[in-house]
């Protein structure tokens, strides 16, 4: 039966996938090969639903000129070797990412910063971002914030999100994102959908 009104409106929604890369499952101790199994149940719901499936990863030219050497997180990347700048390239090998899918480099924490997201879902009539990722307090936190910010409904699948620190996860999904987001399981994402 389908809602008056949902919580992923037909239409007007899109499915976020931020920032799993294959270091993943050492970073979260191994939490994430159950998180990976479930986005990609999570990405075939999307596509069955006609929704849009975007991607977005973290990618820097060599040199990384677009780091600033003030920028905490992100000045070690000056003097690292280059990984690829294709975010595809950047994703875990397990997630089903597809050639139509939709692929977003971004050189800051959250989707939205200096990226064509915002862009992209306004150009699409897309108000509702699902999203998920690794990690809570990293990809997931900045966009939700930022989202927020730019109006967007925004709701997080708490179990296809991971941290390397569970308790930060666990105080993230229950006492900061929902401030400005809906929180829900797979497995509520279906009967929240329009």
């Amino acid at each position: 039966m389908t809602q008056t009104n949902p919580l992923i409106p037909a239409g007007r929604s899109a499915l976020l996938v931020a920032d799993f890369y294959p270091v993943v499952t050492e970073l979260d101790h191994g939490r994430s090969r159950d998180v990976l199994a479930r986005t990609n149940e999570l990405i075939a719901l999307a596509r069955a639903k006609e929704m849009p499936v975007i991607f977005c990863a973290t990618t820097f030219r060599e040199g990384a000129p677009e780091v600033s050497t003030r920028n905490m997180l992100f000045a070690p990347k000056k003097t690292a070797a280059a990984a690829p700048f294709d975010p595809r390239a950047q994703m875990h090998p397990v997630i089903d990412m597809r050639d139509s899918d939709i692929v977003i480099a971004k050189r800051r924490v959250s989707a939205f910063h200096a990226t064509e997201l915002d862009l992209i879902l306004r150009a699409n009539g897309i108000d509702t971002l699902v999203l998920c990722g690794f990690a809570t307090r990293g990809v997931v936190l900045s966009t939700v914030r930022q989202g927020a910010d730019l109006d967007y409904a925004l709701v997080v699948v708490e179990d296809c999100c991971t941290e390397r620190d569970a308790a930060i996860h666990d105080a993230l999904m229950t006492d900061i994102l929902p401030m400005q987001a809906r929180i829900l399981r797979t497995a509520q994402i279906e009967a929240a959908m329009g």
